[in-house]
């Protein structure tokens, strides 16, 4: 038996124009957990398209259990025991989970669909991953996290070996996500192969033997994952030292911009009080469920306090709904940037312009050489990386899509910007250049509020720390005085009062 059961050696890729790999290498081994990190454009997702036979490579050649193969379709990678669960699960809403998992290859006896057998052997999948759904349930009555596992109970009715998952935990709660680590610690230990794409450290400390880096579509290096260090990956996938990742400026702290006093609301939150001054960075952090999203929503008019008082520059208003909060300088920059805070379909430029398409229209028409000025510059500002205005949003990475929405924001004349987890499902160099941003914002006078569910951005980049726990504030700590230890104590429910 090979010691590997995946070995790919020289892989090169190449559409019109692009190298999309460049002679890149992988190994994994049998039972093995094996983590693939790199920033959006390394040549993870055409990397993983070679292996489950979605494309063909021009250079290269695959192993499997030591013999090669040459996959010219996805059918010939599903019937070697090889299948990917991606990070937004494709399913039919409609039908029964059995359905889902069996569609493609259901069982068939004389011809006809054997219903029974299905739902049994489905029903026994999702007895091994310990779901807490049927077989018969309706797939889209599922959240995301329970669509997952039946995209990995699908991976096991066809006997893969190998399972690809690409970036699974980016649309889960913390809850959610232990419950994936629980699954994957069970695969591997029946002796499945899985490999495991995340922009996550902590996944990949958490879940992985080995680790691959991937950078501008090539291979970089393998380490055995106890003996490399964040800082070591960081390093290379990005091609130069982060000894700075958080570039926060020293600003000084300006004026009292917003006020919440005693916000309430029965069942989210209760007795909420903070300020944020110009040029301050107000870290919002908390456990999933403290209440720090439902406060936010409250403070822009998505939704209302049943108490509470809200002052602006020293003077109290009220926010009945979002256009309310904008007129006064508040936004929100939405956790989900591609539902909330973006038009996919659109192009970048009319997204960043339709806040304010009422200044430039002449006689109810726009004035289209006006918006594509503003929106060029808007989008400069903020150094969004793409080819042209008009580019639709969908095109862009999570990060530049992230841009894209502060540069909305910049639009309109704010004076404090909300971001709800403003570097969620983005790799580390996007990471570094929306901090970058967030302390431009700061020094131009800005009062900033951060809700991250991630320790070292909260620690990195606030001026002020404000812990939620079960819908109240349980400390608020000042940068210099915090560490990781005291912020998880008060996250927790025993710190409540």
């Amino acid at each position: 038996m090979s010691e590997y059961i995946l070995e790919l050696q020289g892989i090169t890729k190449i559409f019109p124009g692009v190298k999309a790999l460049n002679n890149v290498h992988f190994q994994l081994k049998h039972g093995e957990v094996h983590a693939l990190m790199g920033e959006n454009g390394a040549g993870k997702s055409t990397f993983i398209k070679v292996i489950t036979g979605v494309h063909t490579a021009e250079e290269g050649e695959m192993f499997l259990e030591g013999e090669k193969v040459n996959f010219k379709k996805p059918k010939d990678a599903q019937e070697a025991g090889i299948a990917a669960v991606y990070q937004h699960p494709t399913s039919y809403p409609d039908l029964s989970v059995a359905e889902n998992i069996f569609k493609g290859h259901e069982v068939l006896k004389f011809g006809m669909i054997q219903w029974k057998e299905m739902n049994k052997q489905s029903q026994e999948l999702l007895g091994r991953l310990n779901a807490d759904f049927k077989a018969t349930d309706e797939m889209g009555t599922l959240s995301v996290a329970q669509q997952q596992m039946v995209e990995i109970a699908k991976a096991l009715s066809t006997n893969a070996r190998i399972i690809i998952l690409d970036e699974p935990t980016a649309a889960l709660t913390k809850k959610e996500s232990e419950n994936l680590y629980r699954i994957v610690d069970k695969l591997k230990e029946e002796g499945v192969s899985i490999i495991f794409i995340s922009h996550r450290f902590e996944d990949m400390f958490r879940l992985a033997d080995r680790v691959t880096v991937f950078r501008d579509s090539q291979y970089i290096n393998s380490h055995v994952v106890a003996e490399t260090t964040e800082a070591e990956l960081i390093k290379e996938m990005v091609g130069r030292e982060i000894s700075d990742l958080f570039p926060k400026p020293v600003v000084e702290i300006g004026k009292e911009l917003l006020r919440v006093e005693k916000f309430s609301r029965t069942g989210y939150y209760k007795e909420v009080s903070f300020a944020v001054h110009a040029g301050e960075i107000i870290g919002l952090t908390g456990l999933v469920g403290a209440g720090r999203t439902e406060v936010v929503e409250s403070i822009c008019g998505v939704t209302r306090p049943d108490s509470g008082k809200l002052y602006l520059e020293g003077k109290e208003v009220r926010i009945k709904e979002p256009s309310d909060a904008m007129k006064n300088g508040i936004i929100l920059l939405p956790e989900d940037r591609q539902k909330q805070g973006l038009i996919m379909d659109w192009g970048l430029g009319e997204n960043v312009t339709l806040p304010i398409m009422g200044k430039y229209a002449k006689a109810g028409f726009n004035d289209e050489k006006k918006e594509r000025e503003i929106a060029k510059d808007l989008l400069e500002s903020v150094d969004t990386k793409a080819i042209t205005i008009f580019d639709p949003a969908s095109s862009l990475s999570g990060g530049n899509q992230q841009k894209v929405v502060v540069a909305k924001a910049l639009a309109q004349e704010m004076k404090v910007i909300i971001m709800d987890e403003p570097t969620k499902g983005v790799d580390v160099g996007a990471k570094a250049e929306i901090y970058q941003i967030m302390g431009d914002l700061a020094k131009q006078g800005y009062g900033i509020i951060m809700i991250s569910s991630e320790m070292p951005e909260i620690l990195g980049m606030s001026d002020r720390i404000i812990v939620m726990c079960n819908g109240r504030i349980t400390g608020q700590l000042e940068h210099d005085e915090t560490t990781q230890e005291k912020i998880l104590g008060l996250s927790m429910e025993k710190a409540a009062k």
